[in-house]
């Protein structure tokens, strides 16, 4: 990929879009395990358990993507990709984490948690660099200040404006769609497809935007006696 061609500028755009969506849970993991820690240590809670599950995180990125060159894998990763997009639209998490009251404890909760749950960012950042390592590190520098500063206000945002989840939901559904259509297996069908690759893209997507609303109208549909 080369650098600042339109392929890495829709490459960082998305990474960054997905690790912003995705960081809801990045952010209530930082907030409750900070919340007990004497507030003169909170800050520094803060800073270093996120400080750490970057580092983790990048590691891992960096090994999804190197596993992701193994034939077939990529089309195992988009279509898990896919599953979590729809999941992304329709699950409602219950977080429930012990918020340690000691700095040291506080710090390894953020990171084991973080870790823990972060396997889906994981998996879409390394889908949407594909094998550029710097595009893993410039999203991830770009977007995590933002989660640790204001991760408040992001959760937030994306509670009273649904419309970041959807548009979340369909650049992951954008990067498992390129995922698959990518699998040397499949290198002659998509070959063929020529600009219909990109409507087979669009389809995707849509498809999983549309039934992920049909799945909450019905869920917010009052039950009748």
């Amino acid at each position: 990929m080369e650098w600042f061609s339109a392929e890495f500028w829709v490459a960082l755009l998305s990474i960054i879009m997905i690790d912003l969506v995705l960081a809801g849970d990045n952010a209530i993991v930082i907030g409750m395990a900070a919340r007990n820690v004497p507030k003169e240590q909170q800050k520094k809670v803060i800073i270093w358990g996120t400080v750490g599950a970057i580092v983790i995180r990048v590691v891992a990125t960096l090994a999804v993507a190197w596993l992701l060159k193994i034939p077939g894998l990529l089309l195992v990763g988009g279509f898990l990709l896919l599953w979590i997009a729809y999941k992304l639209l329709v699950d409602k998490k219950d977080h429930e984490l012990e918020a340690k009251p000691s700095f040291g404890a506080a710090i390894r909760t953020i990171i084991i948690a973080d870790a823990a749950m972060g396997m889906d960012n994981v998996l879409a950042v390394a889908g949407a660099a594909k094998d550029s390592f710097a595009l893993v590190i410039i999203g991830l520098l770009i977007s995590m200040p933002i989660v640790v500063w204001g991760s408040t206000l992001f959760v937030k945002l994306v509670t009273r404006f649904t419309w970041i989840i959807y548009a979340g939901s369909g650049v992951l559904a954008f990067t498992a769609s390129k995922m698959i259509l990518d699998e040397p297996f499949l290198k002659p069908f998509v070959e063929s497809l020529s600009f219909g690759k990109w409507i087979v893209v669009a389809v995707v997507v849509i498809a999983i935007l549309v039934i992920g609303k049909r799945k909450n109208s019905v869920a917010n549909q009052p039950a009748t006696s």
